[in-house]
Parts: C-alpha cells; structure tokens; sequence
C-alpha cells in the first residue's frame, strides 16, 4: 500500500478509505466526533486530539485510525468533515504476555472501533471496511491475527464477523463494558460480548450442515415468537425469546441453533418504556442467551457459523453451533 489511501465503489457510490497518517492534532478531532455521533454515549470516548496524533503509529504509537470519505452524486471526493462518514481504531498488543514482543508471531491487532453513519450504512460499508483494515494490517504491520469484540445479540455484527469474514468465536464476556449506554445500547441490559479471532491468512471453514434441516428437526437452544405490544412509537411485533433445550449440551448433537433477535439495536430502543415487562424482552434475550452460549461452549461446543432466514413472512436470525471437532 504505497500510498495508504483506496477509492472503493459499493452499490453505486464512491468512498475514500485512506490511513491517517497526520501530525496535527486538528485531523483526529473529526474521529471523537463521529464517534459521539454514532454511540451517543456521553461517558465513553476516545483520547483527547493530542493524545491521538502522538498515538498513532506513523507518529509514536502503535495505533492505527483508518477514515472513509464519501463521494458527492458525481463521485468526487472531498476530504472535510462533512463527507467523512466511517472510521476504524485499533491498536497493536501481543497474544502471549510472557513471550511479550520478543517473537513477531506474538503481536496481534485488537480492532477496538469501526462503524459508519446511519445514513450510509446498508451500502457493504462495514463489510469493505474490515477487509479494508484486514488489509493494511497485513501490508503494514506485517501482522496475521485480529480480534475484536462485538454483542452477540447484533445480528449484522455476527453476519458480517463470522458468515463473510469467517472470525471464530473464541470466549463469551459477561458484562464487558459494565453500565455501557447510548444509541446502541441501554444500560439496564448488561453488555455481554463476544471474543472474536480473524486469521487473516486462513479461508473460511464451509460447514457441513444444513439449515432447512435443522429447521425442521427443530435443534434450538433458544427460538422466538411473535407477541403484540406498546412500544415506544406505538403498538409494534416484538420477538420475545424462549428457551428450547437448556440440556442440549448433554445431547451431543452435532449441530445445534441459537437464535437471537433479527434487530437487537430495534428492539432496545423500542421497549425502553415504564412497562416492566415490556423492558425486559431484551433482557430476557440477555439472560436465556448467555446461559445457552456459555454452556453449549463448555460443553465442547463452538460456533461455526451466522444465518438469516425468512420463516412464514418472519425474518430470522440463528448462530449454527457444533460439537464436531
């Protein structure tokens, strides 16, 4: 990547995904601003501008801020804040705190940030901005791991981490980031995450299952129904959860289904209302689905995979588990 910058076209449109490469603590203000912007968490941020400019690893870190601009209706590109609608952050760490960073195989890149603005999502921004990452990882830091985190009840996290990119599911985190808040999340909801590897060199595992099948056999650990209720725009349809099998792990079947709901960013924000049980809906996914993950992970079992499925006009969403080796 000689000159670190990328024009990437996606559904029409034309992006800029460039590295930040900058001196001046002005060029990292606008990254702590889309921030704000998509989490509207007031007590988490990022570094101070200053903080940011001298941890970056074209100045004195090990940090890496990756932005995206957009182009205008006729595909030209200007490089202001009004146009800059995607970021990613990361950093580099080591895998082996023992080994530290005395082998080059130790170090690994810990993908902390990565979104785009509301009105740009849908567009395979998050999807190219990954590989894009992926990529500089590689070419400039020579490094062949990333992980991240991300919540298991998001749906197009979990698609895009695991079904496209191929990530494994390494540990589930209870309560990782404690009251976290905001547009994304609610602090009455505990922030569970999962631990995720990306071998960047390795090609996605196919596994051998089918869904239909387990589908129609019904192997669920957790599945859903519909339930009529008042949300915070009115009376809407809200997945409510249920528990199928919490014994599944002594079964030893080979594959089993988790299914979280289609749209957990939807679903918090509508049920935050005075209703009890209307609020804990999620909640319950919460609690019905950190039981099933960590006991089905004890039990041998891992994730292989993410789908979503129309089922009688329902839109869906499953992890498929399995205890194959």
């Amino acid at each position: 990547m000689k000159d670190r910058e990328e024009v990437i076209e996606s559904k029409g449109r034309k992006f800029l995904f460039f590295v930040e490469m900058s001196k001046e603590e002005e060029a990292y203000i606008k990254y702590e601003q889309l921030r704000r912007e998509i989490w509207e968490d007031p007590h988490d941020n990022l570094s101070c501008p200053r903080n940011m400019a001298s941890e970056n690893y074209f100045n004195d870190g090990s940090s890496l801020f990756i932005g995206v601009y957009a182009g205008d209706e006729k595909g030209n590109i200007q490089r202001n804040t009004t146009r800059f609608i995607g970021f990613a952050y990361g950093y580099v760490g080591v895998i082996n705190k023992g080994v530290a960073y005395e082998e080059a195989g130790n170090l690994n890149f810990y993908s902390q940030y990565a979104a785009v603005k509301k009105d740009y999502r849908n567009l395979k921004l998050g999807l190219l901005l990954k590989l894009y990452q992926k990529k500089v990882v590689q070419d400039l830091f020579h490094i062949d791991s990333i992980t991240c985190t991300f919540d298991p009840l998001t749906g197009v996290n979990a698609y895009r981490n695991i079904h496209k990119l191929g990530m494994e599911v390494i540990d589930y985190k209870i309560s990782f980031y404690r009251g976290f808040s905001g547009l994304l999340n609610r602090a009455d909801i505990p922030s569970d995450r999962f631990s995720a590897l990306w071998r960047l060199s390795r090609k996605k595992d196919k596994a051998d299952y089918d869904l239909n099948s387990l589908l129609q056999t019904k192997e669920h650990v957790i599945s859903s129904s519909e339930k009529k209720i008042k949300g915070k725009t009115g009376e809407i349809t809200a997945q409510v959860s249920h528990g199928i099998d919490c014994d599944v792990g002594q079964s030893l079947k080979p594959y089993v289904l988790v299914e979280i709901p289609y749209d957990f960013y939807g679903m918090i924000r509508e049920t935050d209302v005075s209703d009890d049980k209307v609020r804990r809906i999620p909640l319950d996914w919460r609690i019905r689905t950190r039981k099933a993950f960590t006991e089905l992970f004890k039990a041998g079992y891992r994730v292989v995979d993410f789908r979503c499925k129309k089922i009688n006009s329902r839109n869906r969403s499953f992890y498929v588990l399995s205890n194959k080796a």
